[in-house]
């Protein structure tokens, strides 16, 4: 009997240094979590999606006839394998030639209010369309020459027809950016952050949950809320202080205002563990240095090391999931005879 009092209390003992020792599970609060969404599942659209229209978009996404040298095609520098980048600082196009400015993911790209790092298409349909004709990038020199090789190709040609009904010439450069943003709105990675913002409180670890307090005790919301966690908002990089590299003028180029110099879209932290290097320029390697300059430079806090890391774990829960089957390349067409030839040539 004297036993068995005697295991009893060391039992009580043991039970009591446990939760005395164990940590208290983070709790965020539900008012911090009004500033964002869960990911639909499709981008809206400005007419109904067929999936005549998609298939062409999907055919065409992986098309590197769409170049001038016929080697490089839209998943060249946005790998819908590899959540939708290259990881290069810039991509590499037509000869060689590097862009200046860093490829962002096309995962979720649709939901962006506006596309490019400095906002000059309002969706991924005109979007479509400018590297294709870029002398950098697919160095096409003219949408008749697009044409020229669509319409060599008779399967091409009855693929539009299908996604584009009615229309006395089905083939034009429009339709062909239409299809891939229709191809591309349906490019959507949910991820385990979603489940969270949906209620399912265990779809976080404590780790990850106290890192997300972090984000938000460190003023990162301000910029980067909404579904995509960023993406909704233009902001001045080195909005606290000046950023080191004023090289990039960003939306100055195109609006020629002297407030919009340096200004950016702000980028979605979707998949963003994935997704790099960082930045319009693609200098930063990585993600502990991207949140720390943020940190520095946006909203003039020098984080510590530690509450960049347990940031940086939040972020993780942000890595959706690829949708492989939707993504599958397709088998493509042939040439004909009528087909232009590749060339290298300026």
């Amino acid at each position: 009997m004297r036993f068995r009092y005697l295991l009893s209390a060391i039992v009580a003992c043991l039970v009591v240094l446990l939760l005395g020792c164990a940590k208290s599970e983070p709790v965020i609060a539900p008012a911090t979590l009004q500033a964002f969404a869960p990911l639909p599942d499709v981008a809206s659209a400005k007419a109904p999606l067929t999936e005549e229209e998609i298939a062409l978009g999907r055919m065409l996404y992986y098309e590197p006839r769409l170049s001038k040298s016929q080697q490089v095609s839209c998943n060249t520098c946005h790998d819908l394998a590899n959540y939708g980048v290259d990881n290069e600082p810039t991509s590499t196009g037509h000869k060689g030639q590097k862009g200046n400015r860093n490829s962002p993911t096309v995962y979720n790209a649709a939901l962006h209010f506006v596309q490019f790092w400095d906002g000059r298409a309002p969706d991924v349909e005109e979007q479509a369309k400018g590297p294709v004709l870029n002398p950098v990038e697919m160095a096409m020199t003219s949408d008749k020459q697009v044409i020229a090789v669509l319409k060599s190709i008779p399967e091409y040609v009855a693929a539009f027809q299908a996604a584009f009904p009615g229309a006395k010439d089905a083939v034009t450069y429009d339709n062909m950016g239409k299809a891939i943003g229709a191809f591309e709105r349906k490019l959507i990675t949910p991820a385990r952050w979603d489940k969270f913002v949906k209620g399912d409180q265990t779809a976080l670890t404590a780790e990850e949950k106290a890192g997300f307090n972090t984000f938000v005790a460190s003023g990162c919301p301000t910029c980067h809320s909404g579904a995509l966690v960023g993406g909704s908002m233009y902001q001045k990089i080195g909005a606290a202080k000046p950023w080191p590299d004023a090289s990039d003028p960003g939306r100055f180029a195109v609006t020629k205002e002297e407030g919009d110099r340096l200004v950016f879209k702000v980028p979605t932290l979707r998949n963003i563990e994935k997704t790099g290097p960082y930045f319009h320029d693609g200098k930063v390697a990585t993600l502990n240095e991207a949140i720390a300059k943020m940190g520095d430079y946006q909203v003039g806090e020098e984080l510590s090391a530690a509450d960049i890391q347990s940031i940086a774990v939040w972020m993780k829960s942000l890595t959706g999931v690829i949708p492989a089957e939707y993504i599958k390349k397709p088998e493509l067409p042939k040439s004909t005879g009528r087909t232009p030839k590749p060339s290298d040539a300026d």
